[in-house]
């Protein structure tokens, strides 16, 4: 690795401590008082990150009746072009996850959004679909490339009591991108050209990537030092129980690795619930545009603007409910069953927006489902992030990512494979709804293995 753990400093008066911040600087005083010690600008970078991704996947969402006219293929096909393009990224997690845990993290998210940019541009040149859907494909493999690294900084940068709100940054960036992508494509489509809209998504994530280049590489266990020194000043008990295996220094297989991590049972419940959310969440946001267009009756620029901005607003709403509310309680398995309503209350959403006509009653669904489905999203990745060794951050979301990925992947396939069997795009979407209630089962049955799991995590510190 390039970086080490923090060494244990003795505590001072005022809740301040001496501890090395960065990976190649000088030691500077600490407050453990604070619920962000070295201010929120490391997530707002990464929330910026991750808002940038999913705008760039996501434009072909907004402008896909347009491209589809250009290139006339079949719902089936446009629904294989993200299912491609994530598996294209799964394939590549795994190893990402150990780069995280052992390269520099910042630089390697600087690299991964140049090179989203890059073929931002190569994907409005594509003179034909072929070289369009190898692009798009290019694209996806590398667009789930910054997870693993960026997470690993965000829990290194911020302790368990404010860790919620440091990834309701991040998820917020990212489930925000989802509209907003959807919302450029339509309308850069419909006014312009659909070349034009993957041209001008390419200047802003050379702009992020500049700003990335501001946030310093944290020393791996930061903020769970910081827990632990806080933890010490307070009198707060630790359960005495075994640390959990740290493979950053092992040299078994990726395979090896991965199944280890599984067996933390918490993760293990967190990731299935992820896979079986992203398949619904992917699914609905890329074709809902085209749903509405469809059942509605509304043209391209009104369907996606309608579905990208009722959306947003929604996972707005849920990410600043879901984050506050995670960081109230750190015990008793808080985070996962907060996870657990949220997501029924997403769940439920989605199925009315389906089943009930009218466009009023449908948005209104729509934004109670983003609601539901962003307010989980903080508190698991927080949990992923509280029953992982900081050793292991990277490879234990990389692996959460990938099996994400997956079951993100086959979301719009299904739509679109179930669109023309049927001939009606209604009867895709409702394939969605099953999976949903299946990630409600799944957590609520690991709530109660969240505190021996994340007290072996932290157990798995240095002393």
């Amino acid at each position: 690795m390039t970086d080490t753990q923090p060494d244990d400093p003795l505590l001072t008066t005022g809740g301040q401590v001496q501890l090395q911040v960065h990976a190649r600087g000088e030691e500077v005083a600490v407050d453990l008082d604070r619920d962000a010690p070295f201010g929120w600008w490391p997530a707002i970078a990464i929330a910026l990150v991750a808002f940038i991704d999913r705008v760039e996947i996501n434009l072909i969402a907004g402008a896909l009746p347009v491209i589809q006219d250009h290139f006339g293929f079949s719902d089936t096909v446009g629904g294989l072009i993200p299912t491609a393009a994530s598996i294209a990224a799964a394939a590549l997690l795994l190893p990402a996850g150990r780069l995280a845990d052992r390269a520099p993290r910042v630089a390697t998210v600087v690299i991964v959004v140049l090179i989203w940019s890059i073929c931002s541009v190569l994907s409005g040149l594509a003179t034909t679909f072929a070289m369009f859907f190898l692009v798009r494909i290019a694209i996806g493999a590398a667009g789930q490339l910054y997870n693993p690294p960026a997470s690993s900084l965000l829990a290194d940068y911020y302790p368990n009591r404010s860790r919620g709100k440091a990834f309701g940054f991040e998820r917020a960036g990212y489930y925000m991108g989802l509209p907003a992508g959807v919302i450029v494509g339509g309308a850069v489509a419909e006014a312009l050209d659909w070349r034009a809209v993957f041209f001008i998504a390419a200047v802003p994530g050379v702009v992020i990537a500049a700003l990335m280049l501001t946030v310093k590489e944290p020393v791996r266990g930061l903020g769970d030092t910081i827990d632990r020194l806080r933890a010490q000043r307070t009198g707060t008990a630790v359960p005495a129980t075994e640390p959990h295996l740290d493979l950053s220094a092992s040299s078994s297989t990726l395979v090896a690795d991965a199944k280890e991590l599984l067996r933390i049972r918490t993760l293990r419940g967190v990731i299935l619930a992820q896979a079986m959310l992203a398949l619904g969440v992917a699914g609905l946001f890329y074709w809902l545009p085209t749903f509405l267009e469809r059942l509605e009756d509304l043209d391209t620029d009104t369907a996606s603007g309608l579905a990208g901005g009722v959306g947003g607003t929604g996972i707005l709403i849920g990410i600043i409910i879901g984050s506050r509310l995670g960081d109230r309680h750190e015990t008793n398995g808080w985070r996962i069953k907060l996870s657990t309503v949220c997501l029924l209350v997403g769940a439920v959403g989605l199925s009315m927006a389906v089943l009930l006509p009218g466009v009023g009653l449908r948005m209104a669904m729509v934004a109670l489902a983003c609601a539901g489905f962003a307010g989980a999203m903080p508190n698991l990745t927080a949990a992923a992030a509280n029953v992982v060794p900081s050793a292991n951050r990277g490879m234990g979301f990389a692996l959460l990512q990938f099996l994400t990925t997956l079951g993100g992947a086959f979301g719009p396939l299904l739509v679109g494979a179930m669109s023309d069997v049927t001939g009606w795009i209604g009867y895709g979407m409702l394939f969605l709804i099953p999976p949903l209630f299946a990630s409600v089962v799944i957590l609520w049955r690991v709530r109660g293995f969240y505190d021996v799991d994340a007290a072996k995590a932290s157990a798995s510190l240095p002393a």
